[in-house]
């Protein structure tokens, strides 16, 4: 019952306007578009406001039929102004984007549930869902954590995203999921990793930025995590593979990932 999406990071190496190509041809049913990068050192796609690429994107999402699930990367800094993202937002909004994808970098707890609850208000001005995904690696770093900020922001659009990677080497157990309501979840990553944990930050950051697994090829307690979840809920496949790009074009690999999961998803 699952609807599955492409997120952004599973093919970093192709445009937007072919990411909705190859999702299309893959066969997705919808697609996560990384409208401002993450880091610095990240190809810098020209997608907000009326650009070429932000035009022939929305045509190939016309064509193809293809939704947009979510936007990203919205971070949440000790000096972010959320007004500020306001011009990302109605490019996502026009795109038709149902949810956008928030990470949090402010130490200040307080101050972070305020902005993210301010960001949802403005979220909620394009009938938008704004999600926090805890990353081991932020401020926000396990899902424990996560629900408390998000059940203090106290927005009816406001939710927590799991990722698998993240949640594992987080500490997060499956168990915790239930102590949630299922209105806070209103989407989740989908990913595979090896079981052992990292021990150091920067192999914990390659791992989850560009060497994680296909779904069910890991020891990561999958299963666990989707029985917790609703069976309705979408799921959003970010699982980079670097060296597996090299030698794999992005829709034969991405094909594989959907099987995978399909596979996975039939032993629930």
């Amino acid at each position: 019952m699952h609807a599955i999406g492409l997120a952004a990071l599973t093919v970093l190496e192709l445009s937007p306007p072919d990411m909705v190509s190859c999702a299309a041809e893959a066969g997705f049913t919808s697609i996560g578009l990384r409208l401002l990068p993450p880091t610095a050192d990240e190809v810098q796609h020209p997608m907000i406001g009326d650009t070429p690429l932000d035009r022939e994107t929305a045509r190939r999402l016309a064509d193809t039929g293809i939704p947009v699930l979510d936007i990203e990367l919205f971070r949440l800094q000790p000096d972010t102004s959320v007004e500020d993202y306001r011009a990302a937002l109605e490019t996502g909004a026009r795109l038709g984007a149902r949810e956008v994808l928030l990470a949090g970098n402010d130490p200040d707890e307080a101050r972070l549930t305020d902005r993210f609850a301010k960001f949802c208000e403005i979220a909620h001005e394009y009938g938008m869902g704004a999600s926090l995904e805890p990353m081991p690696w932020t401020d926000v770093r396990n899902f424990a954590q996560g629900a408390r900020i998000v059940a203090a922001a106290d927005c009816v659009n406001g939710g927590i995203v799991i990722d698998p990677i993240h949640f594992d080497r987080g500490g997060s157990r499956a168990e915790e999921i239930a102590t949630v309501p299922t209105s806070r979840l209103r989407y989740m990553q989908l990913c595979d990793a090896p079981a052992e944990r990292p021990t150091d930050t920067e192999t914990l950051l390659h791992q989850a930025r560009a060497e994680r697994l296909m779904p069910g090829d890991g020891g990561l307690d999958l299963r666990g995590i989707l029985r917790a979840v609703p069976p309705n809920l979408p799921l959003c496949l970010e699982i980079p593979m670097r060296t597996l790009t090299r030698t794999m074009p992005a829709v034969e690999r991405t094909r594989q990932m959907l099987a995978k999961t399909r596979r996975l998803l039939e032993t629930l």
